[in-house]
């Protein structure tokens, strides 16, 4: 399945190919491409509301259903396994991002998100999706970090 829109957003059927793991969709990607958290490092103390500045380089940030070469845009994976890792780690890779607690979708284009996190130790991973939600093939994705959220 794939999934469209932001976080709640309607779920539209498709036929895929089942990929190997990190082959992502079909969606070819800069292989320079590197996404990043810019303003939170690995092992960061902060407080919640927590701000996520999203970084990019090799390729452009382009809202949801644009189909443009090399751009896509930023979701945000909460307290997760690493991308392609876990239950769903292949699926997700070969048909798209799900849309939930742990993977919030920014499909207008932002690069920046402020979210409530409850005091306690959560990972955070950034991961690019193409017009439809799913990884490129070729995955971008950033380092997986842990934060603290103090009270």
């Amino acid at each position: 399945m794939k999934y469209f829109g932001t976080l709640g957003a309607a779920v539209c059927t498709t036929i895929c190919l089942a990929a190997p793991l990190w082959a992502g969709g079909e969606t070819t990607s800069n292989p320079e491409a590197k996404v990043y958290i810019v303003n939170l490092a690995d092992g960061a103390e902060v407080s919640s509301p927590v701000m996520v500045v999203f970084g990019l380089s090799g390729m452009g940030v382009a809202p949801a259903g644009t189909e443009k070469e090399n751009t896509g845009h930023h979701h945000l994976l909460i307290d997760r396994p690493p991308l392609g890792q876990g239950e769903d780690g292949a699926d997700e890779l070969s048909y798209g991002i799900p849309a939930d607690e742990n993977h919030l979708h920014f499909g207008g284009g932002q690069t920046e998100a402020t979210v409530e996190l409850a005091p306690g130790t959560h990972t955070l991973q950034l991961v690019m999706g193409d017009m439809g939600h799913v990884p490129h093939s070729t995955p971008i994705v950033s380092d997986v970090i842990t934060i603290t959220v103090t009270e």
